[in-house]
């Protein structure tokens, strides 16, 4: 057989979409999200350590539009990589592995990133915080 006889393995349009495959990707992106915003948040704490115009203007950048939607990512990331880590370590200890468990604690893990994440950026939308 050739190699362009060969069939293709299945890819993700193959699989339908289970809530453990978007846990397991959505993990990985968090972590990666997460370590890219670790230098911003080492910039602003370097800003607010060096003077305060420097902190004025690192400010002024994440209270932008653009600044606020990147900071809402980094919550939401902060709060479902931490929700999915605990899983995690249930999965160490051995519990946690039969279908109706993990299926529910991943949607625990989602509902609690996303209500987390409301509930600190809720003042923030609703004009009470700057």
């Amino acid at each position: 057989m050739s190699s362009s006889e060969r069939p293709l393995s299945p890819h993700l349009q193959v699989y339908r979409w289970r809530v453990s495959m978007f846990t397991s990707i959505a993990h990985r992106a968090s972590g990666v999200f997460l370590s890219l915003g670790a230098p911003v948040l080492v910039g602003w704490l370097i800003a607010a350590a060096a003077s305060p115009e420097y902190f004025d203007y690192i400010n002024g950048l994440l209270g932008s539009m653009l600044g606020k939607l990147a900071l809402l990512g980094w919550t939401l990331a902060f709060f479902y990589h931490i929700a999915n880590g605990v899983r995690h370590l249930f999965w160490d200890i051995g519990a946690g592995f039969e279908k109706p468990v993990y299926r529910t604690t991943a949607w625990l893990a989602i509902a609690f990133a996303i209500g987390a994440t409301a509930y600190v950026w809720a003042p923030i939308f609703m004009g009470g915080a700057a």
